[in-house]
């Protein structure tokens, strides 16, 4: 982990509402001249604290699309099927997120799919295509009641063992 201070935990928490922010602007929020600022932030990206910027669509507005959070379980539990669980996966542009989890399933996926025809074919192509699954449970979204926000950086970095 690096050393932060509290003017980066502060960038830190101003481009996690918006990221699109110009620099002058962040400066200010945050009380530097613009050229410290800078070098704080491309340090911020340099050592991967900040890994990318994103746009936030509401899909809503563009499709009718049917959002599926899936549990799976694997048959089996070497490293060889894991390995080719997530290489199969990582391919399907319809599966937007998968985390490997503990507990008692190994795989929470969330899908994004036109509707609940096209994500029935998903699910019997990937059960169809030998990579291990041994069980699925799913369950559909049908209301979004929080969406993801911003991490609360000062609670967890106030309570994180002591960094570099």
């Amino acid at each position: 982990m690096i050393k932060l201070d509290a003017i980066d935990l502060k960038i830190l928490a101003i481009l996690q509402g918006d990221g699109r922010m110009t620099k002058v602007k962040l400066a200010e929020a945050v009380h530097l001249s613009v050229s410290p600022c800078w070098e704080r932030l491309r340090r911020l990206e340099r050592e991967g604290v900040i890994s990318g910027y994103k746009t936030e669509i509401d899909l809503s507005k563009l499709a009718q699309a049917a959002m599926v959070w899936v549990e799976i379980s694997l048959r089996h539990h070497s490293q060889g099927d894991f390995i080719n669980f997530e290489k199969h996966i990582s391919t399907i542009p319809e599966i937007i997120e998968c985390w490997a989890v503990g507990g008692t399933i190994d795989y929470l996926m969330r899908i994004v799919s036109p509707n609940m025809e096209k994500y029935q074919e998903l699910i019997e192509a990937l059960l169809g295509a030998d990579i291990g699954i041994d069980h699925y449970v799913t369950c559909v979204v049908t209301k979004i009641v929080k969406k993801p926000g911003p991490l609360p950086l000062d609670s967890l970095i106030s309570r994180s063992p002591k960094r570099k």
